[in-house]
């Protein structure tokens, strides 16, 4: 088997258009073994997927497709959604600060993009950056994916 790139549909409700829809997003194959693929994009829509997640997936009915079945291993990386309060501010310079910080993203347009955080990076300057523009009423943003990596550790004495 290769590792030919292959498009895997996530299905799921969305409660933004209050319905059920989809995303596909590109994967590919995991040495062969038979029905696992590693995302290879940030998710833009779909809620507990992460870049580099390893799922379990089989072909659609029509057989153009995967569809995920199930997450195998998750990458470690975080998602988070980001959407601007103020047209005015400039997405790409927004970006470039994430970037700057080690964050991937990709945008959606329209003011909408969507934060990778790789599993290596500390998300504790990150978060502080998201929750002050959120504060100044520059963007709104959810996790829809936090690591394990990226959750705070609460230690009980």
């Amino acid at each position: 088997m290769t590792n030919d790139p292959v498009n895997i549909t996530f299905r799921f409700h969305s409660s933004v258009l209050g319905e059920e829809t989809t995303e596909i997003l590109p994967a590919e194959a995991i040495n062969g073994k038979g029905g696992q693929y590693k995302i290879k994009r940030i998710p833009l829509y779909v809620l507990g997927v992460a870049w580099g997640d390893i799922v379990r997936a089989e072909h659609n009915a029509d057989g153009n497709c995967f569809t995920c079945l199930e997450i195998i291993a998750p990458s470690g990386h975080s998602t988070v959604q980001v959407m601007l309060m103020q047209t005015t501010k400039n997405e790409e310079a927004l970006r470039g600060l994430f970037r700057d910080m080690g964050c991937g993203s990709v945008s959606a347009g329209s003011g909408y993009f969507v934060l990778d955080v790789p599993a290596n990076l500390d998300y504790g300057p990150v978060k502080p950056k998201l929750e002050q523009l959120s504060g100044n009423g520059v963007l709104d943003y959810a996790e829809a994916l936090l690591s394990d990596n990226h959750r705070p550790r609460y230690f009980v004495l």
